[in-house]
């Protein structure tokens, strides 16, 4: 399947428990190409990464699974959670003779793919955290809902609504203040694969469940927290300047880095001019930059 006369890309399914996990692959076109499992957010699906996809240009393959509990695994049982994900994802990496494998991981993804190098230290080669996996205490009197809306905004907010149609949809993304100058094809296909149901009662795919254990997990799970401290492969860190809603402030700077303990000796970190928290994978300039770092992880591994 192609998107827009983007690159095509195969589905796969990979048994894990609970279910099968839904997995799109776009096969390299060069000899000896470096392959790369990309892992997405907490309320995303697998095309999610269709930019990357789309300006790699066969020059690595890149698996991406829907985590279970969103999209075409919405289906998989619970229980749900960080380090679930993260076995599911040792599991494509097992199943489909990868490891040690090349992650990145974005948002909530970066966390589950930290979890993932700490829990199957085998499997793993080598991380690209994208704007995710360094923890912050939540602030003496914040209630974890309260800060879970705060930081995903609109995206949460959906997950009780629905649509009369796809146009509809469309609509409500294109309207969103990340996404005003950024639309693309590639974005149309990843917001329309997060829509079940039929016309007038479009909805999102992702399980409510799922998303308030992970949410809370993201926020207050200290395994999840400590796993960017203690991996055992390289990695990088890229963080958006912008935040999720394209305000000013991201989610990380230099100094809240420093504040949450990041060795940089250790996880490099790097912002992103001009990129928010969804253009740095789904925008030209942040997914050119996370692809040079990307290829370039690839030719020391």
């Amino acid at each position: 399947m192609s998107i827009s006369g983007g690159p095509v890309h195969d589905e796969l399914s990979v048994p894990v428990p609970g279910g099968d996990l839904a997995v799109l692959r776009w096969p390299a076109r060069v000899p000896d190409a470096p392959t790369v499992v990309a892992v997405h957010g907490i309320t995303a699906n697998a095309l999610a990464w269709g930019e990357i996809a789309d300006r790699l240009a066969g020059r690595a393959t890149l698996i991406a699974p829907d985590l279970r509990g969103r999209a075409d695994s919405r289906s998989v049982d619970g229980p749900f959670g960080l380090a679930r994900h993260a076995d599911d994802v040792a599991e494509v990496v097992r199943t489909l003779g990868l490891g040690p494998a090349h992650l990145v991981g974005h948002s909530m993804g970066a966390w589950v793919c930290a979890l993932t190098a700490v829990r199957h230290p085998e499997l793993v080669s080598r991380i690209l955290l994208v704007d995710g996996a360094v923890s912050f205490p939540l602030p003496a009197g914040v209630h974890e809902d309260d800060a879970l809306a705060a930081v995903l905004g609109p995206a949460l907010a959906r997950l009780s609504m629905t649509f009369p149609d796809r146009q509809a949809y469309r609509e409500f993304w294109q309207a969103h203040p990340a996404f005003v100058d950024e639309w693309t094809a590639r974005m149309d296909a990843y917001t329309q694969r997060d829509l079940v149901g039929t016309e007038p009662g479009l909805r999102s795919s992702c399980v409510p469940e799922a998303i308030r254990q992970d949410g809370r997990e993201v926020l207050l799970d200290k395994e999840a927290a400590a796993a960017v401290h203690q991996l055992p492969c390289p990695a990088e860190l890229l963080w958006a300047e912008r935040g999720l809603l394209n305000e000013p402030q991201g989610l990380y700077d230099a100094a809240r880095l420093r504040s949450a303990g990041l060795d940089e000796t250790r996880v490099p970190a790097a912002a992103v001019p001009g990129t928010n928290h969804y253009s740095i994978i789904g925008g030209a300039d942040g997914a050119d930059a996370v692809i040079d770092r990307l290829l370039r992880g690839a030719a020391l591994d």
